[in-house]
């Protein structure tokens, strides 16, 4: 257990990083097995004890928000895996402080759950879809499932979510053909797309650099058969996509769209380049792992016990003390980019996503 001579006010790291928002991993178990994120078998769940409860969770949820955490993303594995979650989300939203409360999901069990979890206080969705082709999608997930996903994302929608945007990672000599497909996919329903680059993350090892579709070359692509991208302007810094409007997108209703007798906004694609462009400068995320350590950098194996404080009998102050203790550890970015770039131990399944 740490001490600090000075109450935690803000989780503020050594490069003046203020650290706002929390990833929640609530399970490493997942319905799917993408290569990029899980082995292909003998895959090893953490046991069910050592996940953190609910209400273990919460409290933790509750100490940093006192702390200046405003935004909370519940991941995985797939985290609507988790039984009852419906009920995480519900504690979640009364906590008081958190202002954004989202959830990342690869869809297929969004048809039976969508509108509770909205009912339950969910605000944002974040849907993974790589593909449109059936057969990418089992190359990528080796199993089957577009049209169960399609669903969800469908589901979503009729669910009333403020806002859902599509995920799709992008990797070379896979997915190059599926870029324009999902754009328009995306824009026919008016969901702002994000082309995320392949990282070294997958439980095989089998990342390499010439792997990366970078986002320069999104960005030709798209442009050749889209026309001109105007940038948007990120709402805060921290933000790790950079938008883009399709301008030259049809304004026919045919082509675009219109809600209540207007024309949608134009539709926007974006791109989270944390190999070619990292954002490093302007992290502030947190990552809580399914078994209750926190971890300051996605990119770092070192992690700091929570678990054993929240069932210890350990005060809120000496909870965010070890939280503020990882958040001033942090290094000032990854190396992915350069020689002597060690993968993480632990893989995607097992961080969250």
């Amino acid at each position: 257990m740490t001490s600090s001579a000075q109450p935690v006010t803000s989780l503020t790291d050594s490069f003046g990083r203020v650290h706002t928002s929390l990833r929640i991993s609530v399970t490493d178990r997942c319905n799917i097995r993408c290569f990029y994120c899980m082995p292909a078998g003998n895959v090893t769940f953490a046991p069910r004890e050592q996940l953190l409860t609910f209400e273990e969770i919460t409290r933790l949820v509750r100490v940093l928000a006192a702390a200046g955490v405003r935004d909370v993303r519940l991941t995985g594995g797939e985290p609507l895996v988790r039984r009852d979650l419906d009920r995480l989300v519900a504690m979640l939203a009364s906590v008081e402080g958190i202002s954004d409360l989202a959830l990342t999901t690869n869809g297929l069990l969004l048809p039976q759950q969508a509108e509770s979890l909205r009912r339950a206080g969910l605000r944002r969705l974040n849907i993974s879809l790589d593909t449109l082709n059936e057969a990418v999608f089992q190359q990528i997930t080796r199993r089957q499932g577009v049209a169960r996903v399609l669903a969800g994302i469908d589901a979503a929608i009729d669910a009333g979510f403020d806002q859902i945007r599509l995920n799709a990672l992008a990797i070379r000599d896979l997915t190059e053909s599926e870029l324009e497909p999902l754009v328009e996919f995306a824009a026919s329903r008016g969901l702002t797309l994000r082309f995320i680059e392949y990282m070294p993350l997958d439980a095989d090892r089998q990342w390499q650099p010439d792997r990366v579709l970078g986002g320069d070359e999104i960005l030709r692509r798209l442009r050749r058969r889209f026309g001109e991208l105007r940038p948007v302007p990120p709402p805060q810094p921290s933000q790790p996509a950079r938008d883009y409007e399709l301008v030259d997108w049809p304004v026919t209703p045919q082509g675009r769209g219109v809600d209540d007798g207007r024309p949608r906004p134009l539709p926007r694609v974006g791109l989270i380049r944390p190999v070619t462009e990292p954002f490093c400068g302007a992290c502030d995320r947190l990552r809580l792992t399914a078994e209750g350590t926190i971890r300051n950098c996605l990119f770092s194996d070192a992690e700091w016990d929570l678990r054993g404080h929240l069932r210890g009998g350990a005060s809120d102050e000496a909870i965010l003390n070890e939280v503020a203790q990882a958040v001033r550890a942090k290094a000032a970015g990854h190396l992915i980019s350069q020689i002597g770039f060690a993968t993480p131990q632990r893989a995607m399944f097992q961080i969250g996503g």
